[in-house]
């Protein structure tokens, strides 16, 4: 399993209608064959100045793969992502108990 997330930063002010458009568009991805548990977030701690996340699962690198290569997502990260994105951290995991060395 592999968990993909991202915390990020948007160039658009909280609460408006680019805001509101942005994660629209975002929802649309979990439509992408291959995800489950797809969830946008709202970042609340103190500690980081990110603001919201991405959070979604893959049953194996396989179906990850074929979701970055993805039309939409390609057309997501493109159209959406680089312009109204001011910063962000992507972290990918693997539960421990899946990798061969532990």
């Amino acid at each position: 399993m592999i968990r993909h997330t991202v915390v990020f930063k948007l160039k658009h002010p909280e609460g408006s209608q680019e805001e509101k458009e942005f994660f629209d568009a975002a929802q649309k991805l979990a439509l992408i064959p291959g995800i489950y548990n797809f969830e946008c977030l709202r970042q609340i701690s103190k500690m980081t100045d990110f603001n919201f996340g991405l959070s979604m699962e893959f049953d194996s690198k396989t179906d990850y793969d074929e979701y970055s290569n993805h039309p939409d997502h390609v057309s997501f990260v493109n159209n959406r992502w680089e312009k109204e994105v001011e910063k962000f951290l992507e972290i990918d995991y693997e539960l421990l108990q899946d990798m061969d060395n532990v």
